[in-house]
Order: C-alpha cells, then structure tokens, then sequence
C-alpha cells in the first residue's frame, strides 16, 4: 500500500513540476505595446511603441535628460510608417518605416526620423536622419503614460502628438492627396457611371467646378439615375446657374422617389427645393 502511495505522490508531483516548467506567468508589462494607425486622405499613418508611465518620477530633464537622444519611447525603437510618400518640415519622406527618435531641450526639441528602422540610441547615426523638425514643448494637463495620436487631420495634412507627463510635443505630416487622387481618377475612368460621378463629386469638393461638370456629365451619358442627377444638380449650384440646378433636383427627387430605399440623399434634395431658388 505504501509502495502505490509513493507511486501516485511521484506522479503527482512530475506533473506538478512540469506543469510549472511550461506554465507562462501573466502579469502587465511596465511599458506595454501601443499602435496607432490612421488613415490622412489616402495615406496611412502608423507608429509603434512601448508606453511607459510616470509613476511619480521626473521626466524630462531627469529621466529622460535634455540634450540627448532619446528612443522616445522604451523598450525597443518607436517606429513611424507611412503608406505613401509624404513631406515633413518640407522634405520629401518616400514611404516606408522609419525610427522615431527625438533629443528633447527645455525650450526646444528635435524630432527626428531615421531611416534605420531598428536603431538603438547607442547605434544611431545622424548620417540617417532622414529629417529632423524643430518643435516647441507645450505644457498639458498631466499624462501618466505616453502616447502618441494623429490630430487635425484634413485630407492633405495632420498633426502628430507626443505627449507624456505634462508635456506634448507636435509635427506636420502633409500628404499628397490631391494628386493621388487626380492620378487615381484619371487611371479609373472609363468604366462605370459610378466612376464618373466619384469623380465628379470629389472634384466639386475641391471647388473645381468646370472639371467636375465634365465628369458628371460624362457619368449621366452611362446612365441616369438620381444620384449623378443630384451632382450635377450640386455643381450647377455652385456655379450659380439657378434654374439648371433646381430643374434637375427635380428631376433627380424624381427617379429617387422610383427607389426609396435607395434614395440616401432624398432629405438633401428635397431641402435644396425648399431652398434653392428656381431661377
């Protein structure tokens, strides 16, 4: 009987010990993983980082000293990428990942962006810097960890923020967007009437008017229908040809009326013949 008990106790405890052996603790990590990602016009704008927290020490000047360059961030590089070619501080960034490192000052910083993606501080080499933008610090209200966000974002430029403790910091990114998007329109056009209107939609929301007129005609040669009706309609408008553009609202609530369930703008359309003038 003492010879089975020692026998289970044995197994008992080799499973005990090799469930520890291969058992992973979980606990949260001091500066854990953060990412970022947004989209600027057609340009997707990503950074990865650690986040470390302040946890009452003093930051910039003590932990972070001034003058120096600094990860931004802990653990290993913070990285910034970029789907399209952009332009920061005036320089043309091809697409691509970079480091993102900066030397903080008491009155200035440095940003920096490198083209080694996987720089160390101890490794980097200003040979690298792709760009380097002068910033302003700018007291906050306090921030316990690190973060980095993309704001004011318009189709062709954002701002990206650093901030950490009570500081944040700031840089331009512009984007090319206004070209891509011609380039786009013009390598897609010829297909559907579909393709015509997006394009005449967005060039009417570029103020271009005589160009978008062109593309929603083009569209209404394909095929009629309430949407590219409400376009035109839309740009006429604009070009404050009254009567044109109320003529065809009319139309364009028309055939949406045929579709109702189709018909997403019908409150728009029948707001501008409230609205708009007849002649």
């Amino acid at each position: 009987m003492k010879k089975i008990y020692s026998i289970l106790s044995a197994v008992v405890f080799a499973v005990f010990v090799s469930g520890g052996a291969y058992a992973q603790l979980q606990l949260p990590a001091p500066s854990p993983k953060a990412t970022l990602s947004q989209m600027v016009g057609l340009t997707e704008i990503s950074i990865e980082y650690s986040s470390p927290g302040v946890k009452g020490r003093t930051i910039f000047g003590d932990l972070v000293p001034y003058d120096q360059v600094w990860r931004t961030g802990a653990n290993a590089s913070t990285k910034i990428s970029f789907s399209k070619d952009v332009t920061i501080a005036g320089t043309k960034v091809a697409k691509g990942t970079y480091s993102l490192l900066s030397i903080p000052g008491k009155t200035d910083w440095s940003i920096i962006i490198n083209k080694d993606a996987d720089v160390s501080v101890p490794d980097y080499k200003q040979a690298n810097d792709v760009v380097r933008v002068s910033a302003k610090p700018e007291n906050i209200s306090k921030r316990e960890r690190l973060s980095f966000q993309v704001v004011d974002f318009e189709d062709s430029r954002a701002i990206v923020n650093l901030e950490w403790d009570q500081t944040r910091v700031s840089f331009a990114v512009e984007c090319a967007t206004d070209e891509q998007a011609l380039e786009n329109i013009k390598n897609s056009l010829g297909g559907t009437w579909r393709t015509y209107n997006s394009a005449a939609r967005y060039m009417l929301d570029k103020n271009d008017y005589e160009t978008a007129l062109k593309y929603a005609n083009q569209s209404l040669q394909l095929s009629e229908e309430w949407f590219n009706t409400w376009v035109k309609a839309s740009i006429l408008s604009k070009m404050k040809k009254n009567k044109e553009a109320y003529e065809l609202a009319s139309k364009a609530k028309t055939l949406g009326d045929k579709n109702p369930d189709g018909f997403f703008f019908k409150t728009q359309v029948e707001d501008a013949l409230a609205t708009w003038p007849k002649q």
